[in-house]
């Protein structure tokens, strides 16, 4: 497994944000969490690479232990994230924010090498064309693709991807999708947070559901999406549910 979260927990004061949360993923999968707004899954996302300590339980990836590692010690071993709210460094140009990613990754490029890195990593989400352009002056889906491009400018072995579509139009989010694809094609493992029902169970091999900081469901889309406690807790209506998963 190259990641295994074990009965994690977090409290924040009298808040209980995630309770005893478990599961494995397998090299190679895109793995899809989906649950309500507040059920916990960024909270989850900080708890893997490092943002916060759990209050208990553990996080081993790639059979290393790295439960309350700091951020940059969890990207250091392979590890990337693209964040929901995305913040690039708007003095700086395309390619300049790519090249963060590449110097303060797995393999901490030295400034020129990093310059080739980002060149590659700009190709695999389409921004090649605008990587002198700076930063600030990128429209929302122009920006989404640079935060991925400079998560994988880490060359990471697991990426974890916090709502990449929102925000995006029906054509922004098929691109998107087939990114991602691509991106497990080429060797690298997903584990993504998403509320486009449509294209997170259309790309996921798995899907996990929280709901109040505790795992409720597991499996296959299509075992996800037929689970009782999943469409009461988050999916709503079967008839919508069924709609769902025939487009």
């Amino acid at each position: 497994m190259i990641l295994q979260v074990k009965e994690v927990s977090i409290r924040f004061g009298g808040l209980q944000a995630l309770s005893d949360v478990s599961f494995e993923l397998s090299p190679g999968e895109i793995m899809g969490l989906i649950g309500p707004n507040g059920a916990g899954k960024t909270t989850l996302f900080n708890v893997i690479n490092g943002v916060y300590p759990p209050t208990s339980g553990e996080v081993v990836f790639r059979d290393e232990k790295i439960t309350g590692l700091p951020s940059y010690e969890v990207a250091r071993r392979g590890l990337a994230r693209a964040h929901q709210v995305v913040r690039p460094l708007n003095d700086l140009t395309v390619r300049e924010n790519v090249m963060v990613g590449a110097c303060f990754g797995r393999e901490r490029h030295s400034r020129g090498a990093a310059a080739a890195v980002a060149e590659q990593a700009l190709a695999q989400v389409g921004l090649r064309d605008r990587a002198e352009q700076m930063a600030g002056n990128l429209n929302v889906a122009q920006k989404k693709r640079l935060e991925l491009a400079r998560a994988l400018a880490a060359h990471p072995y697991l990426l974890l991807l916090d709502e990449v579509l929102a925000g995006l139009n029906p054509s922004e989010i098929t691109e998107m999708v087939e990114t991602g694809r691509r991106i497990r094609d080429e060797g690298i493992t997903i584990l993504m947070i998403e509320h486009v029902m449509q294209a997170v169970m259309s790309v996921s091999d798995r899907i996990i559901v929280l709901d109040y900081g505790q795992l409720i469901a597991g499996g296959k889309p299509e075992e996800v999406a037929s689970n009782p406690q999943v469409i009461e807790a988050y999916l709503g209506d079967p008839e919508m549910t069924a709609k769902l998963m025939a487009e």
